[in-house]
């Protein structure tokens, strides 16, 4: 083992996900000299975000006025808090952070990101639709702006920047450093201590080694803690579930790679950094195993049109208002108390057709190649997109048949399908099938499904026209397997509007800040228990903005 030569910079940055790379380039157009260090090899740069959807949360946008929505700051403002729930002591910083990211997304995150290059698509999503009333959980508008490019064109502009920078020899990048402990002298952070990784030539996301191979140290006067959240740490994920979720899942997939491990909170904390709402977190509900796995346990989710009948292991179908896309945790919430680990989707291809996209940049190449060709065939021609005919295809938790007595076969025959039963799932797809004879229902989500298309962008590309399932055209009938997704700690370090770390006094940890989702995505859990969508990547660019522009200015 060897022991590298100390590195010195102004501004060190632990963690090159977007709230990492955000920082650096921030602080290196401050004029400040800054490191980088990750665990991972290099063609990693970008962490989770390369592999989102580039969803983005604007109020009272261009792309919203176009498509006929009217958006205000004072409507998302109702939204995001009645959504968040704020109720402890814990959510001083956090509801400030809200304000404070409702302004920006209302002002200047649209131009800023546009002057970076970045672009988005014209039609604007409608997710966490809520169902409630107005001043329940939930997007009263469309408001997920989907990145021309998705995750690698948002993470694009800030990569080339911090490639620029170290061209010029102002940012130096360390892949396969891992901090161990942070340095203090007289109070103050000055840096970093760790382990060096064996080279690896793993490929993004891919599992690496934790070969150790040398050790390192930096010093620095500022540091920025951007080392992401738990989502790949089943374990953890289970020791911090909440109680309010009732009992954690045995069995779940990971919708992060592995090196999302939450390893460097309990390196925070022993620098005397507080880390609140570890309790707080979203996983989702639509999670299939990918045919086409990257990392461990490598599971996609289905952002679902609000068209299928969802219904529990058992096969009853999900009460009012659990329809797909309308309410994450409230579905979490729900399918725990059932005894099960899994649900079903069951469909038409009609609906699969129409409505079924799948997260992840890797799994929209239309929009991550900017190939309009490609959009114009796989959104709005026929069959079912090319990503999402693999997994009919290939995919574990797919049922694919012609009659409902086949298709109920199909699903008992899938681990853990023996719990449903057969006269159940009839009784609840021959219901709701009788509901579509007339204009008249007391389906709620029938009627749910009629107004939503009088939303351009709903009709055009999002809800299919309300059918009979069980009708022979719009066949064959579909069943998925969903089960329960890791993704996002909500909570993380404390930190003030500046991105100060804060201690257990509620004073700044002298020469620490905090970014990204390690910070809650601001302020230690700016969410709160529920988030809006569109918001995680935003948050990271908002936090990574203000952190290196505040390291920066304190050195």
């Amino acid at each position: 083992m060897t022991t590298a030569s100390p590195h010195a910079a102004d501004v060190l940055v632990i963690g090159w996900g977007l709230a990492g790379l955000v920082a650096a380039t921030e602080a290196a157009a401050a004029g400040k000299n800054v490191i980088i260090v990750d665990q991972e090899p290099r063609t990693n740069l970008g962490g989770q975000a390369f592999w989102s959807f580039g969803g983005l949360f604007f109020v009272d946008s261009p792309e919203q006025r176009r498509m006929g929505i009217s958006d205000s700051l004072d409507l998302a403002r109702q939204d995001w808090f009645a959504t968040a729930g704020f109720d402890r002591e814990e959510d001083h910083w956090p509801r400030q952070w809200a304000e404070a990211y409702l302004q920006f997304a209302a002002g200047e995150k649209r131009a800023w990101l546009r002057e970076k290059g970045v672009g988005f698509f014209p039609v604007v999503g409608w997710a966490e639709r809520g169902g409630y009333t107005a001043t329940g959980p939930g997007n009263s508008v469309p408001r997920f702006h989907i990145t021309w490019g998705t995750g690698p064109g948002l993470v694009a502009p800030f990569q080339a920047a911090v490639e620029s920078a170290e061209a010029q020899g102002r940012i130096t990048v360390l892949p396969r450093h891992r901090v161990t402990a942070l340095t203090s002298t007289a109070g103050i952070v000055t840096g970093a201590v760790g382990e060096v990784l064996a080279p690896s030539g793993a490929a993004r996301g891919v599992l690496s080694s934790r070969e150790v191979v040398g050790e390192f140290e930096i010093t620095a006067a500022a540091t920025v803690i951007s080392s992401g959240g738990i989502g790949g740490n089943h374990d953890l994920v289970r020791a911090q579930w909440p109680a309010n979720l009732g009992t954690p899942p045995t069995t779940m997939i990971s919708g992060v790679p592995a090196y999302v491990d939450g390893s460097m909170q309990p390196v925070a904390q022993r620098a005397g950094a507080r880390v609140i709402n570890g309790d707080r977190m979203w996983h989702y509900v639509e999670g299939i195993q990918n045919w086409n796995p990257v990392w461990p346990n490598h599971g996609i989710r289905i952002l679902p049109g609000p068209s299928s009948i969802w219904l529990d292991a058992t096969g009853a179908r999900l009460p009012v208002p659990l329809f797909p896309g309308f309410d994450t945790l409230g579905t979490l919430a729900h399918l725990r108390t059932t005894g099960h680990d899994h649900s079903w989707f069951v469909l038409s291809q009609k609906i699969v057709e129409k409505e079924f996209t799948l997260s992840g940049s890797e799994q929209n190449p239309d929009l991550t190649d900017k190939d309009v060709r490609l959009l114009l065939r796989s959104r709005l021609g026929k069959g079912a997109a090319g990503p999402v005919q693999a997994f009919l295809d290939h995919g574990a938790d797919f049922v694919v048949r012609r009659t409902l007595d086949e298709l109920i076969a199909g699903m008992r025959a899938l681990p853990g399908g023996e719990a449903l039963d057969a006269d159940t799932v009839r009784r609840e797809v021959e219901a709701r099938d009788r509901e579509m004879a007339n204009d008249f229902t007391k389906d709620a989500q029938i009627a749910m499904l009629r107004s939503a298309r009088a939303y351009r962008g709903d009709k055009l590309i999002r809800t299919a026209t309300p059918h009979r399932i069980l009708d022979p055209e719009n066949g064959p009938l579909i069943a998925v397997k969903l089960h329960v997704l890791t993704r996002k700690s909500l909570g993380g370090i404390e930190t003030d509007l500046s991105g100060r770390a804060l201690g257990a006094d509620g004073a700044p940890v002298p020469g620490l800040y905090a970014a990204g989702e390690a910070s809650g995505f601001g302020g230690g859990g700016v969410h709160g228990y529920r988030a809006l969508e569109g918001t995680f990547v935003g948050g990271c660019l908002f936090s990574g903005r203000t952190a290196g522009r505040a390291a920066a200015a304190a050195v």
